[in-house]
């Protein structure tokens, strides 16, 4: 998908809002067709705008309370395999890719301390990962956001 145009940012903007928005709603609060709503909706979601709705979902309403961070060193040649392992775990809720002497990012959720260390203990025993170093997160001072900046691409179209 090329980049956004004025009405898509106004859209999102919309849905930034309110994530609940119905089609109706959107149109009439844009002064668009419904049908030109549902057609941008969809061409925003098979170009990947819109992320998995499971982000949107609290691990400790789940009975996750902990969260940790996990700075994962592995041998390179085994990245996408210790990768494919990793998403095998159910408590491991990302993986980002890193630049840098940590190789993997990892954010996990578990029940209590003695699960977190299983959780590290399964993660060390992925064979390539050659260490791990576990922080726990004490809380959320800047959440998931991506309003900031749909704000400035409205700004700058």
């Amino acid at each position: 998908m090329g980049p956004l145009d004025h009405v898509d940012l106004e859209l999102l903007s919309v849905l930034a809002e309110d994530h609940r928005a119905t089609v109706v709603a959107i149109a009439e609060r844009l002064g668009l067709s419904r049908n030109t709503v549902q057609a941008r909706m969809m061409k925003l979601e098979r170009s990947g705008v819109f992320l998995s709705f499971d982000r949107a979902m609290s691990p400790r309403a789940l009975g996750f309370p902990i969260e940790a961070m996990v700075s994962v060193v592995v041998r390179q040649a085994d990245l996408p395999r210790i990768t494919a392992e990793l998403a095998l775990i159910p408590e491991v809720l990302q993986a980002h890719g890193l630049s840098g002497q940590v190789d993997l990012l990892v954010r996990v959720a578990a029940r209590d301390t003695q699960h977190l260390f299983a959780i590290d203990a399964r993660i060390l025993g992925i064979e390539g990962v050659e260490r791990t170093e576990t922080s726990l997160v004490m809380g959320e001072v800047i959440g998931s956001r991506v309003r900031p900046l749909l704000e400035a691409a409205r700004r700058e179209s």
